[in-house]
Parts: C-alpha cells; sequence; structure tokens
C-alpha cells in the first residue's frame, strides 16, 4: 500500500469522527482505579484479569508479529475511540465473523447487575464490516499496551488473528473474539432480552445505546448500511417510547 503521512489518506470523512488518541479517557485508563473510586463495584476487582496474567496473554500473541507494521480490526467502540496511535485507517471486511450483540454487561461499565446493558463481540458468522488501524512497527509496544489494558482487562475476548480484506487485498489482522468460555459472553439472549439490556443500560461509560448509536453513525459516515446494526436501534428507540 503506498505510504501517506495523512492517517486519513484513503477515508478523509472520518477525519474529526475518531477521537484523537491523545484525549482519549482510555489513553490513561485504569479500571482496577475506577473500580477501586467506587466501593460499590468493589465486587468487579475479583472478575479482573491480573496485570501478570494480561501481559503474558500480549507476550504471547505478539510473539511473532513485533518486526512489522501491525494491524488492529475494530467492530465496536475502537471505531471511533480506538485510543491507539495509529498511522493509517482503512475500511474492511472480514469473512466468517459476525457483530453480535452478546457481550452482556453488568461490571458498571455500561451496565448493572440491576439494570444490564449489552455490547457487541465479534463470534463466528458469516461477514463483519468495521475499520482497519495500522500501528507502526515502532509503536507496537507501547500502544498494544494501551489495547491489553482496555481489552484484555477483563475475560470477555480473545486477541486473534484474521483475515480482513480491504477491496480484493488480504491483510492479517488482530482483533478480539467472544471467549465463550466467559461467563459475560451470552449468545443466547432473545430479541427482547438484548432490546431491554441496550435501552436500559447505563455506566461511568454511558449507556448501552449510545454505544449501538455510535456504531450506526460511523457506518453512515463511511456510507455503510448494517441492517442488523440498524434495526436494534430502530428497536430500542421503539421500546424506550413505549417504556420510557
Amino acid at each position: 500500500m503506498p505510504a501517506s503521512s495523512n492517517a486519513f489518506f484513503h477515508h478523509p470523512e472520518l477525519e474529526g469522527k475518531i477521537t484523537d488518541p491523545k484525549s482519549s479517557f482510555f489513553r490513561k485508563f485504569r479500571l482496577a482505579s475506577v473500580f477501586e473510586e467506587k466501593p460499590e463495584l468493589h465486587w468487579v476487582l475479583e472478575k479482573l484479569r491480573s496485570d501478570s496474567d494480561r501481559e503474558a496473554s500480549r507476550a504471547r500473541t505478539l510473539a511473532e508479529h513485533r518486526d512489522r507494521d501491525l494491524w488492529i480490526f475494530a467492530y465496536g467502540s475502537l471505531m471511533w475511540d480506538p485510543a491507539f496511535h495509529f498511522a493509517e485507517v482503512r475500511r474492511a471486511c472480514v469473512q466468517g465473523y459476525d457483530r453480535c450483540f452478546v457481550l452482556k454487561h453488568t461490571y458498571g461499565v455500561r451496565g448493572t447487575r440491576e439494570a444490564p446493558g449489552l455490547m457487541a463481540a465479534l463470534d463466528h458468522g458469516e461477514s463483519c464490516e468495521g475499520l482497519l488501524f495500522r500501528i507502526a512497527a515502532q509503536d507496537i509496544e507501547t500502544e498494544t499496551e494501551i489495547i491489553w489494558r482496555r481489552e484484555m482487562v477483563g475475560h470477555a475476548y480473545k486477541p486473534t488473528f484474521v483475515t480482513a480484506m480491504i477491496d480484493d487485498q488480504a491483510i492479517s489482522a488482530l482483533t478480539f473474539v467472544a471467549d465463550h468460555t466467559s461467563e459475560v459472553i451470552c449468545p443466547d439472549l432473545t430479541r427482547e432480552e438484548q432490546i431491554r439490556f441496550i435501552a436500559s443500560g447505563v455506566g461511568f461509560l454511558g449507556t448501552s445505546k449510545e454505544y449501538l448509536s455510535n456504531i450506526v453513525s460511523q457506518f453512515a459516515t463511511l456510507g455503510v448500511v448494517d441492517e442488523d446494526c440498524s434495526a436494534l436501534l430502530r428497536e430500542v428507540e421503539e421500546y424506550l417510547a413505549v417504556n420510557g
């Protein structure tokens, strides 16, 4: 791919639509510290990965990928707030996976035990549109530490290399897929439960509905129509119109 000093060279419409990493909340994010300041969430601390376990996961995953640029496939909140510095962003599609709303949030992030929230995870399916971010080789160590601190703070995901397509070009990219051994991955939720959790879930990062709205909004900027996300958002709004 031709090099450019402008990360938004291929998608100028995204400039201003992606949070500057320098101002991102997640840049210096320490979830354990957040929970320590919220006594009602102290029970969550035992659910988190230890620093050593998280760093061991990062070392294993990146063992053979530190000598060249690294691509990250984003399908959820990384699409508008990656928090890491990137050299390039591209629209891409991954075959064999779907964006599935199966991540039940009760840890106070976008939902609680009393009013669960719901977010997306990448799970086996047909195909998933998203964004690819390229991290320059010299930045991999610092930037992936930030990614792991955010995505691998708990046990919801498995770091996985997938094949992402940019037009007809295949790119090996790192992403985070649903770990079905985790208690927070709930693939058997009914549609009614998904709607209710997204409608009611709220935490210190905002609401589950905002999360879904951001996905739809980012796709609208790209001219992508994700029927599943758009339909789910409409149903959530209809639910709220009736139930408040």
